[in-house]
């Protein structure tokens, strides 16, 4: 049995990746959300709350790890980033490998990705999919959030591969600064694209 075309969807902070996610996963096609994982496994009994609080006292309370408490720590340290990190990614790694073996039979997967780009992922998927939108779009959605700054907003930018090189290096781009129709257009299209794809193999 030939495996899943895997798909690496992927995008900068306030493109939309998250609403495309979602219409991949309403079109049928299986969704792997690294974040949603990381945020499950740091909940409240969550299996990675006991190595985090160890590596960094104070993270943790009842309700799993505390993200600001944990953001306060390791904001700026790369060396504090790298640890966690350590603690992080072997985890997910196990959890994206249990996803493939339950949806070993289906024509293509999506592994949703933040920092497809930035760490090195894209060599281990069979398409990038960038999901984008203009500078100004991008900017006024990211504002808009709760408890976020313009200076964080730029270190947040500072720290992910430019837009540009991302649609660049992308087999496939979605616009998100359209309707939310053309956008699910252009998702429902591209997914006809990669079955045929995956059915071609």
């Amino acid at each position: 049995m030939t495996r899943p075309l895997i798909i690496g969807l992927t995008g900068s902070i306030g493109m939309g990746k998250s609403t495309v996610a979602a219409m991949f996963a309403a079109a049928g096609v299986p969704v792997f959300d690294a974040d949603a994982e990381v945020r499950a496994m740091q909940g409240p009994d969550g299996e990675l709350n006991a190595a985090i609080e160890a590596a960094f006292p104070g993270s943790t309370d009842e309700r799993g790890v505390s993200r600001e408490k944990l953001g306060a720590l390791v904001f700026g340290d790369p060396e504090k980033l790298a640890r966690l990190e350590g603690i992080v990614h072997p985890a997910v790694a196990k959890k994206r490998q249990a996803f493939l073996i339950e949806y070993v039979g289906a024509p293509l997967v999506v592994f949703d990705i933040p920092l497809l780009f930035e760490k090195g992922g894209a060599g281990s998927v069979d398409r990038v999919v960038v999901v984008s939108a203009s500078a100004e779009e991008q900017r006024r959605r990211v504002l808009a959030r709760s408890g976020m700054t313009k200076e964080k907003f730029t270190h947040i930018l500072g720290l992910q591969t430019p837009d540009s090189e991302k649609r660049a290096r992308a087999d496939h781009v979605i616009d998100t600064g359209t309707a939310l129709k053309q956008t699910e257009d252009a998702v429902i299209a591209l997914i006809e694209e990669l079955r045929a794809a995956s059915a071609a193999r």
